[in-house]
């Protein structure tokens, strides 16, 4: 990761006026028209890429310009992560978007349409980069509200620009966060600076997201595809196993005790230790080689 990309400051956004001067997070009717790409292979308003060479997907959101997110998108983007997590081609998936904004957030007549048992599923989908058992790199810049907010909240590292502009809108439409946005955002952030985010619709910068530790890394927007490369290549030098162990361990240890998680992290470490892997780490480390990692 550059120095350079680390350097970048803003002050803190404006605060909204009671009418914003940007966009709303979505039309008020309904979502632009899709361009032709944006179904392609039946995806709604997305797209797949795999590089088998590169062991990496990318899944691109690609209804420009504000990329908003169907109800049907959502159940799709959790069939698309659910396969990409059985592809044995991908060691790393990054979530990332066509043009200038990651995304706007949801179709707000979606809501309106949709049923309750509809809407009980929509944490469960966007919370499938979370599933996934290989590690999730989102990469944003421009807007990132609502829906869109939530999605890369469920994946394991967060890239983002100093174009960057999040926000949790719902409260504008007499709502809250329905996704999940909500309760992953106070466990990254506390209690108090959730509420300033989700009770205030504020809206915050890249480089404020990634001060109060909701972004792994604010870059310079020119910068985020080459950080977003590098941070692949170095996730897929270690080892497989390892790599899932440790995405699963973390997330089954965060609301444990102390104690609890001290246990089931020895527990993993002893499993590991008889791995293919790790014998292959240690025999490279004493033969000063770079090691092959199988994943077994």
């Amino acid at each position: 990761m550059s120095d350079p990309a680390r350097s970048i400051a803003e002050p803190d956004p404006p605060a909204a006026d009671p009418a914003p001067r940007e966009p709303d997070p979505a039309p008020p009717v309904s979502a632009p028209a899709p361009r032709a790409s944006a179904r392609v292979n039946g995806l709604d308003g997305f797209r797949v890429e795999v590089d088998a060479a590169r062991e990496r997907a990318d899944v691109v959101l690609d209804r420009p310009p504000l990329n908003v997110i169907t109800m049907a998108e959502r159940e799709q983007l959790r069939a698309t992560f659910e396969a990409l997590d059985a592809d044995r081609r991908v060691r790393v998936i990054v979530l990332r978007a066509q043009g200038e904004h990651f995304s706007s957030g949801g179709e707000v007549r979606g809501f309106l349409d949709a049923s309750p048992e509809h809407l009980s599923r929509l944490a469960w989908n966007i919370g499938a980069p979370a599933r996934c058992r290989q590690p999730v790199v989102a990469a944003s810049r421009g807007y990132c509200f609502g829906v869109a907010f939530e999605l890369t909240l469920a994946c394991d590292f967060r890239l983002v620009a100093d174009t960057s502009v999040f926000a949790m809108p719902e409260q504008r439409l007499g709502m809250i966060p329905g996704s999940g946005g909500a309760a992953r955002l106070q466990k990254m952030v506390g209690v108090t600076r959730a509420k300033d985010i989700v009770m205030r619709s504020r809206r915050i910068s890249g480089f404020r997201a990634h001060e109060w530790g909701i972004a792994t890394e604010c870059v310079a927007d020119a910068e985020l595809e080459k950080v977003t490369d590098a941070l692949v290549e170095e996730l897929r030098s270690f080892a497989p196993l390892a790599q899932r162990t440790a995405k699963k361990l973390l997330n089954d240890i965060e609301d444990m005790s102390l104690s609890l998680a001290i246990e089931m992290e020895g527990q993993a470490y002893g499993r590991l230790r008889s791995s293919d892997d790790f014998r292959e780490g240690v025999e490279a480390f004493h033969a000063k080689r770079t090691p092959v990692f199988k994943g077994s």
